[in-house]
């Protein structure tokens, strides 16, 4: 019998190390999650143990992006692994951001945004690549005709990669004039992240207790949200209106839109204009039970208080102002919009 080539057993070895690899990224994930803030000792500080458990989400997604650098054919796998650190993070900012000084929340807020346009960045590179060549098509009679030059074949089609990865949680996607309603109370998937992406002219009602809510490339519509718990991310959003309730709540590159809300951190804004805001107006069955289950029974007033990331001057922000008294929807009531449920 032959021996095995070296080359085998070496992309054997680095096979057999990358899993062991992601695996490690997997385990140091789980960990932040479970040293969440509210697990703080009585020798340490509520800063403290943030810092702690950011460190280690942070470390677990860097090196999961990393990974998809080094090794191209698990680059996936290792993608979802990041995003589900950049979500750790998400949520460890969000439980801690009514008690974290304003230089740790806006270092941890930056840090996240840094990795998840990394991550964005690692995915797109992801999607194959198309070859192109360049012909002259300038005649020569005088010459002989000669065999085209021999070039080399195309690289290997790369994976697309999967959207839940890059925007996570099941949700609504690329809809257009229609109603679409959510109620997390009655439903089957109890993961708690949803995602709204690419609606133009729809009303949303998602009611319930929800752990996250990512918003992306919406136009002309009215979302109305009952609790979330964690953070709520709000991109590329021009002429809506939102009526929602949430512990952390981040606004980027929106245009026109009036928010109703109410927040136990400031609201953060960044690269936005036309930005209103005003309390928080939503009614239906239910929704005292699970403002109370999330910790967002009481009105702190931060709706008014809004943070522009892009405004460092002392006098106020032209990008953001509160909605006048008189043009402010009044209580919207949606207990009696139909069950109709559709996330496909």
């Amino acid at each position: 019998m032959e021996p095995e080539p070296d080359h085998t057993k070496a992309a054997a070895a680095a096979g057999a190390g990358n899993r062991k690899h992601l695996a490690m990224l997997e385990r140091l994930s789980k960990r932040a999650v479970i040293l969440s803030p509210d697990s703080n000792s009585s020798d340490a500080s509520p800063v403290t143990t943030f810092l702690s458990c950011f460190a280690a989400a942070k470390l677990a997604a860097e090196s999961a992006l990393s990974a998809c650098r080094s090794s191209p054919e698990d680059a996936p796998s290792s993608l979802a692994t990041a995003a589900a650190a950049i979500d750790d993070l998400d949520r460890l900012v969000a439980e801690a951001s009514h008690s974290l000084p304003p230089y740790e929340l806006r270092s941890a807020l930056a840090a996240v945004s840094d990795l998840r346009a990394a991550h964005r960045l690692a995915a797109s590179d992801l999607r194959p690549k198309k070859s192109f060549s360049f012909r002259n098509k300038s005649k020569a009679p005088n010459k002989p005709p000669q065999d085209p030059p021999t070039l080399p074949p195309p690289p290997p089609e790369q994976p697309k990669p999967n959207v839940q990865v890059i925007l996570p949680g099941f949700g609504f996607r690329g809809r257009k004039d229609t109603t679409l309603l959510k109620d997390l109370r009655v439903s089957d998937e109890k993961d708690g992240d949803f995602t709204l992406t690419d609606l133009v002219s729809c009303e949303v009602h998602l009611k319930g207790k929800w752990r996250a809510l990512y918003v992306h490339k919406l136009k002309d519509c009215r979302v109305f949200v009952g609790a979330v718990f964690g953070s709520v991310l709000i991109e590329n959003v021009e002429h809506c209106t939102f009526v929602m309730a949430a512990h952390q709540i981040r606004i980027h590159e929106v245009r026109a839109t009036d928010f109703y809300l109410r927040a136990r951190s400031r609201p953060i804004i960044e690269d936005c204009s036309g930005v209103r805001f005003a309390p928080h107006a939503l009614k239906y069955k239910g929704i005292e039970d699970d403002l109370r289950d999330a910790g967002l029974e009481e009105e702190t007033g931060n709706w008014a208080n809004v943070d522009d990331f892009k405004w460092l001057r002392a006098v106020q922000s032209p990008n953001w102002c509160l909605i006048p008294e008189e043009e402010r929807l009044q209580t919207i009531e949606i207990s009696d919009v139909q069950d109709r449920e559709d996330d496909k």
